[in-house]
């Protein structure tokens, strides 16, 4: 299980690595839009912490207000490379930068105000164990958020997203992880579910860390 584990690992820095160049001109239309709204409504305060999981090449890092503190972790070196970019660029002083596995953190317990995820959930190999980090390094009074894609409530969709899942996967992610499941398995104290539009592909979590 662990190999198996590792072996996964592995091949997403691969398949990302490859991404890196032109990463945000495929994706940015689709993330940042979301990635704005729902860092917006969170109101962090001056002072706070935040951990942004998978920053991948740093589009969100430009949301985030300039009196708080984030940390932005990547499992991917190249990528990180392009954020780094930005953040000199930019004189984003409130942000540091490291390469790390998210599912093994090497942070502290009961660091960060908001530990967020975007389109990052379905991209490593074990969800729960992410979650189960995400909850670790929290404060107990924090706020975990996921944007997401999940599998479909609607049983032919569902059944078609399980077919073509090993695709996905070959490019990066899986199509098929459910909601339901991640909540149960990850036992997620559920604030706030909802999709920025009816039909969005993407779902935006907001949990209490009830550990």
């Amino acid at each position: 299980m662990r190999e198996s584990l590792v072996l996964e690992t592995e091949k997403m820095k691969k398949i990302y690595a490859g991404y890196a160049k032109f990463y945000d001109l495929i994706f940015k239309n689709f993330f940042y839009p979301r990635q704005r709204h729902v860092i917006q409504s969170l109101g962090i305060k001056p002072g706070e912490w935040v951990l942004d999981v998978g920053i991948g090449t740093g589009l969100s890092l430009s949301l985030y207000p300039p009196y708080c503190n984030v940390l932005g972790i990547d499992l991917s070196g190249p990528m990180l490379k392009v954020a780094a970019k930005k953040v000199m660029k930019n004189g984003f002083g409130h942000v540091c930068l490291a390469e790390m596995d998210a599912l093994k953190l090497a942070l502290k317990d009961d660091t960060f105000d908001y530990v967020i995820a975007t389109f990052v959930i379905s991209v490593v190999p074990n969800p729960v164990q992410l979650i189960e980090e995400m909850k670790r390094v929290s404060k107990k009074d924090g706020r975990i958020v996921i944007v997401n894609h999940f599998q479909s409530r609607h049983k032919v969709v569902a059944k078609i997203e399980e077919i073509i899942s090993p695709l996905c996967t070959k490019v990066g992610w899986r199509s098929d992880l459910a909601l339901d499941y991640l909540i149960k398995n990850g036992n997620l104290e559920v604030d706030n579910h909802y999709k920025m539009k009816k039909l969005d592909l993407w779902s935006v979590i907001v949990a209490n860390n009830n550990k």
